[in-house]
């Protein structure tokens, strides 16, 4: 029964591609092309030109895009003020061209990161393609429980202070033995 199913998908998948304008013939239980696997390479498909401010895949990556841009977002602002601050030093006098300038390329160097931004996030196949794998793997990770993230955080804390604990009492052993040897002198000054 088995068998006569994986020939129905064969049959169907050779049949898909001699209406596609391809031949192929059936070696070894594997359909394989005539022309040596290599179709694609013989026939280019036009590539579909895409406009700067249509988003690429845009149903998918929405948290790690979003996250991503938050971030990046706030790092910019970060950025455009202190060019703002900088541009405040550089320019002095009271010329009034002066302070289109000193507003003008922090809000152009504003804008030009913020396309970046998009073009990184939404448009560049490559970096969106990662974000959504990132989102992807991150669904994967099998995430502690409440409790298990508590009783963690507990441990964690507990054995920090035994260490401590721990150094603090060999430190005040080195000094008891330095100061008995005579190596360490703890007096006032004079």
């Amino acid at each position: 029964m088995a068998n006569s199913e994986s020939d129905s998908v064969a049959k169907d998948s050779i049949a898909t591609l001699e209406r596609k304008g391809g031949s192929s013939r059936k070696s070894g239980g594997r359909s394989v092309s005539q022309t040596g696997g290599s179709e694609t390479a013989s026939r280019k498909q036009p590539v579909a030109r895409r406009r700067f401010f249509e988003i690429y895949k845009p149903g998918q990556g929405y948290y790690t895009r979003m996250g991503t841009s938050v971030g990046s977002g706030i790092l910019i602002l970060g950025g455009a003020n202190f060019v703002l601050n900088s541009m405040e030093g550089v320019l002095t006098g009271d010329a009034p061209w002066m302070l289109w300038v000193q507003y003008a390329v922090p809000t152009a160097f504003l804008v030009a990161t913020g396309l970046l931004l998009f073009w990184l996030v939404g448009v560049h196949r490559g970096s969106c393609d990662f974000l959504i794998a990132t989102e992807g793997e991150m669904k994967k990770v099998s995430w502690s429980s409440r409790s298990e993230l508590i009783g963690s955080t507990k441990v964690v804390i507990g054995m920090t202070i035994l260490m401590a604990c721990l150094l603090a009492s060999a430190d005040f052993v080195f000094i008891w033995f330095f100061k008995l040897i005579g190596v360490l002198e703890t007096g006032g000054p004079g």
